[in-house]
């Protein structure tokens, strides 16, 4: 029996994984699978060797700090990968992480190809990795067709799959009426890492509060998932603020996503499944101020927005660090609220932006038959 062993760093990761093993599995039935992963996986039937949390960090501080709490895990993991001998190690984004275990595992055992999904920013900085990159990886799978070019460069075997975020899916029809409340909804993403909640919660709470001063009839719905869910309650229940709800439920954040009018998100791929529902919005990020400056010392782009990068100007707000704070974040709604003429702008902008990003099929459909093609 052929085996995959299935490697994620996070719970982006996770979900981008289980939507290609999944398409997998449905094409061939006799595949043998074991993981680093997480809820997405797990409800595939994947067992994960440890839980997920155990490995999820978010920047350079943090990395540091941790620095021999992952480097034995790392250790670990590639003890667990080398003892299931898989065919393929499928890594999933996090290169922090899995780009290490990659590493490891070809200089083992140079027989397990190795196809890592989500190729590391290299346009954004260090495009030097290519070169160490093609050592250990057998293909990488793109989002966007211009990172083609660095890796061509280095003939190392890739393939454009597409955004997963930009597939075409069947948004089923459920009842929100319980969110709606005659008011319009704004759809806040405050982040999936604790770190990253940490930092924008009070600002959000803040920005809720100016504007229910400027206008009470709005419904504020956080989007988050089943782990982060409490933290962000936590710091709701300081407030005595009515019209906020936070969902966990992927098809119900479809739904209060699809009816919004406006979205507030944090800086991510989750920014791409707004402008895919054809919300207007801004982006947000903070940080502590060392990782800022190492991010500005190492970074060589002008913009943290994908289609803020692709189009090279700001076509949706961003709202970065010292701007990150709940009095411009207020200014950049309600100047976009009350000037619809700047949101039909935007959202023609994006869609000719999206339309260069979109697979033939869908990106977890190509890349399932690149990795069947190595085991075929």
């Amino acid at each position: 029996m052929k085996k995959i062993f299935v490697l994620t760093g996070e719970p982006s990761g996770d979900k981008l994984a289980s939507e290609v093993i999944s398409k997998i599995k449905m094409k061939k039935a006799n595949l043998e699978f074991l993981s680093v992963g997480g809820t997405n996986l797990e409800r595939l039937g994947i067992k994960t060797i440890y839980d997920q949390k155990e490995i999820t960090y978010i920047a350079f501080t943090d990395i540091l700090l941790n620095f021999f709490k992952i480097k034995r895990k790392i250790k670990d993991t590639v003890y667990e990968v080398l003892k299931f001998k898989p065919d393929i190690l499928f890594s999933v984004d996090s290169p922090d992480f899995t780009m290490r275990v990659a590493k490891l595992v070809k200089e083992k055992n140079p027989k397990i190809k190795i196809i890592h999904f989500i190729a590391p920013k290299v346009w954004a900085w260090r495009e030097g990795r290519v070169k160490k990159m093609k050592k250990f990886l057998d293909h990488i799978l793109l989002l966007f067709k211009f990172e083609k070019e660095y890796f061509d460069k280095q003939k190392l075997t890739n393939t454009f799959v597409g955004h997963p975020l930009l597939d075409k899916k069947i948004i089923e029809n459920i009842k929100i009426d319980q969110f709606l409340d005659k008011k319009n909804i704004i759809s806040i993403f405050p982040g999936s890492r604790t770190s990253e909640i940490k930092h924008h919660m009070p600002i959000l709470v803040n920005f809720i509060k100016k504007m229910n001063i400027k206008n009470p009839n709005y419904n504020f719905i956080f989007h988050t998932v089943d782990n982060n869910k409490e933290l962000i309650s936590s710091y709701i229940l300081r407030e005595s603020i009515q019209n906020i709800e936070i969902i966990n439920d992927d098809k119900i954040k479809t739904a209060v996503l699809k009816k919004s009018i406006f979205a507030v998100v944090k800086s991510g791929t989750v920014s791409l499944e707004v402008c895919k529902m054809n919300v207007p919005s801004v982006i947000i990020y903070k940080m502590n101020f060392v990782n800022f400056y190492l991010a500005k010392l190492l970074l060589n782009i002008k913009f943290v927005n994908m289609i803020n990068i692709i189009n090279n100007r700001e076509v949706i707000p961003e709202l970065i660090q010292s701007e990150c704070n709940a009095e411009e974040i207020f200014k950049s709604v309600y100047c976009f609220l009350k000037k619809p003429d700047l949101i039909v702008k935007q959202k023609e902008e994006i869609k000719k932006t999206l339309e260069t990003l979109t697979s033939p099929s869908s990106s977890s459909e190509e890349a399932s038959n690149i990795i069947l093609s190595y085991i075929s």
